[in-house]
């Protein structure tokens, strides 16, 4: 698989929030996550599946918060454990975003 085709899988994987209004994202984030965002653990990645944080994670947030990071202005800001270089970030936000128009809206930047 290559990086687009992984890109592709991770936004896909991701369309399940498509509708779900920003606020209850954040919500989701904020009571769930606190972990992540909040204190910034490392984890090691594993992307082969698409995923962005790996199976194994005790996060049950995860989604949400890539989601609401997606979503956040800004080329990269900062918090989610989802082991992105930045340069990797900004492509999937364009593979994310690109699919969020196909589906007949935008869904980000926060506004």
């Amino acid at each position: 698989m290559n990086q687009h085709e992984r890109f592709e899988l991770m936004a896909a994987d991701l369309d399940r929030l498509a509708l779900v209004p920003d606020d209850i994202v954040q919500e989701i984030v904020i009571r769930g996550a606190g972990c992540l965002w909040l204190y910034g653990p490392v984890l090691d990645t594993d992307h082969s599946q698409g995923e962005s944080v790996p199976p194994g994670s005790r996060c049950q947030v995860w989604r949400a918060c890539l989601e609401l990071e997606l979503r956040t202005p800004g080329p990269y800001s900062g918090g989610v454990c989802s082991g992105l270089s930045d340069e990797e970030f900004r492509e999937l936000h364009r593979v994310w975003f690109t699919r969020r128009g196909r589906m007949g809206g935008e869904r980000g930047p926060l506004t």
